[in-house]
């Protein structure tokens, strides 16, 4: 049998604060809030036209035809939408979601669980699915084409194999890492829809719509501003207009205007190009410490005191998106825009100095 996963109780116990630093809004926990800031309906979904398109049109024809959706798995990095897009078909099918991540299946017993609870159209929803082990996908593989999942029961000569028929379901699996994915899953998904990173347009729909739903006056400037900053990603976005909003009640009136906009920014080191303290640190240890690269990620990880993955998923693809940084065979290098940024030109030697 499965464990239960984990039930948290988020809301804090605040402390007996001046009236003007706590809102309503602001006793609320992080993760509440988040779950307000999402759209759930494909109309109220910003960006990724092409793909919030395709979606559509497979809802429409499941429940035209009274079917349950085919599996989908969602890539792109981190905070794009995957697991918003989930909720959005879930709701759209009229079918309950069932949540997990990769990681938290430490057992097949695990995944026998979730799936013998499913009823008939739901949607399991698996989060950083490219971390499953290798023998827990197997298990996955006859659930998803045949809807029959293969439990043995017993260990040694009187072990035994039992077939258990599942309720038709939809799989969506989401990732930040695609290529970790081994082929016999990833072809099992018949739809395969890859998030990008979005435009500052796109974004500025975003602040805006957030900060309407948090109830916060916010100048349209200000609003373009923040979504500038965000690195192309709603997520980033939506965190910097509640900080901002902290900002604009502690040192201003409450409204968020361009000049405040830039002073919690600048408070929150986030420069006019969206990078932040840990980004400069990653390209100026680059080209001061390693002469510019090539760097590996594990000696670049432990020079900037961070865990290797979350350099390579977090803060690499926006600093190469933009051309501070190149990935080759050898490693991480720093390009000419990163010298120009930080102020530093290459030297003879392979070092770097001050102008």
């Amino acid at each position: 049998m499965s464990l239960p996963l984990p039930v948290f109780h988020p809301f804090p116990i605040l402390a007996r604060v001046p009236d003007r630093m706590i809102s309503d809004v602001l006793t609320k926990p992080d993760a509440a809030l988040e779950m307000t800031l999402r759209p759930s309906l494909f109309s109220d979904f910003t960006g990724q036209a092409k793909v919030k398109e395709r979606l559509e049109i497979a809802v429409q024809a499941a429940r035209q035809r009274g079917e349950s959706l085919d599996h989908i798995l969602l890539s792109g990095p981190p905070g794009l939408g995957k697991t918003t897009l989930a909720n959005i078909i879930a709701k759209s099918m009229g079918a309950n979601m069932k949540n997990t991540s990769g990681p938290t299946i430490e057992k097949a017993g695990d995944l026998a669980g979730l799936l013998t609870n499913l009823e008939e159209g739901d949607v399991l929803f698996i989060d950083e699915i490219h971390r499953l082990q290798k023998t827990i996908e197997e298990y996955l593989y006859p659930a998803m084409e045949d809807f029959k999942l293969d439990i043995i029961i017993d260990q040694g000569p009187n072990a035994r194999s039992v077939r258990l028929n599942l309720p038709r379901f939809t799989l969506i699996g989401a990732t930040t890492r695609s290529g970790l994915l081994t082929a016999p899953l990833l072809t099992r998904f018949p739809m395969r829809e890859r998030l990008d990173y979005y435009q500052a347009a796109q974004l500025h729909q975003i602040v805006i719509r957030s900060a309407r739903l948090l109830n916060i006056a916010i100048e349209d400037s200000a609003a373009l501003e923040i979504a500038r900053r965000s690195r192309g990603t709603p997520r980033i976005a939506n965190n910097l207009i509640r900080r901002v909003r902290d900002y604009a009640q502690v040192r201003g009136d409450g409204s968020i205007t361009p000049d405040i906009a830039h002073r919690a920014l600048a408070m929150l080191e986030i420069d006019e190009n969206g990078l932040d303290e840990m980004d400069k640190r990653i390209l100026e240890t680059i080209i001061v410490k390693f002469g510019g690269g090539p760097v590996g990620v594990g000696s670049l990880a432990v020079a900037v005191g961070e865990e290797p993955d979350t350099i390579e998923e977090v803060y690499e693809p926006y600093l190469i998106m933009e051309g501070y940084l190149n990935r080759t065979s050898q490693g991480r290098v720093a390009t000419e825009l990163s010298y120009k940024k930080l102020g530093l030109k290459p030297a003879s030697g392979n070092q770097s100095k001050l102008f």
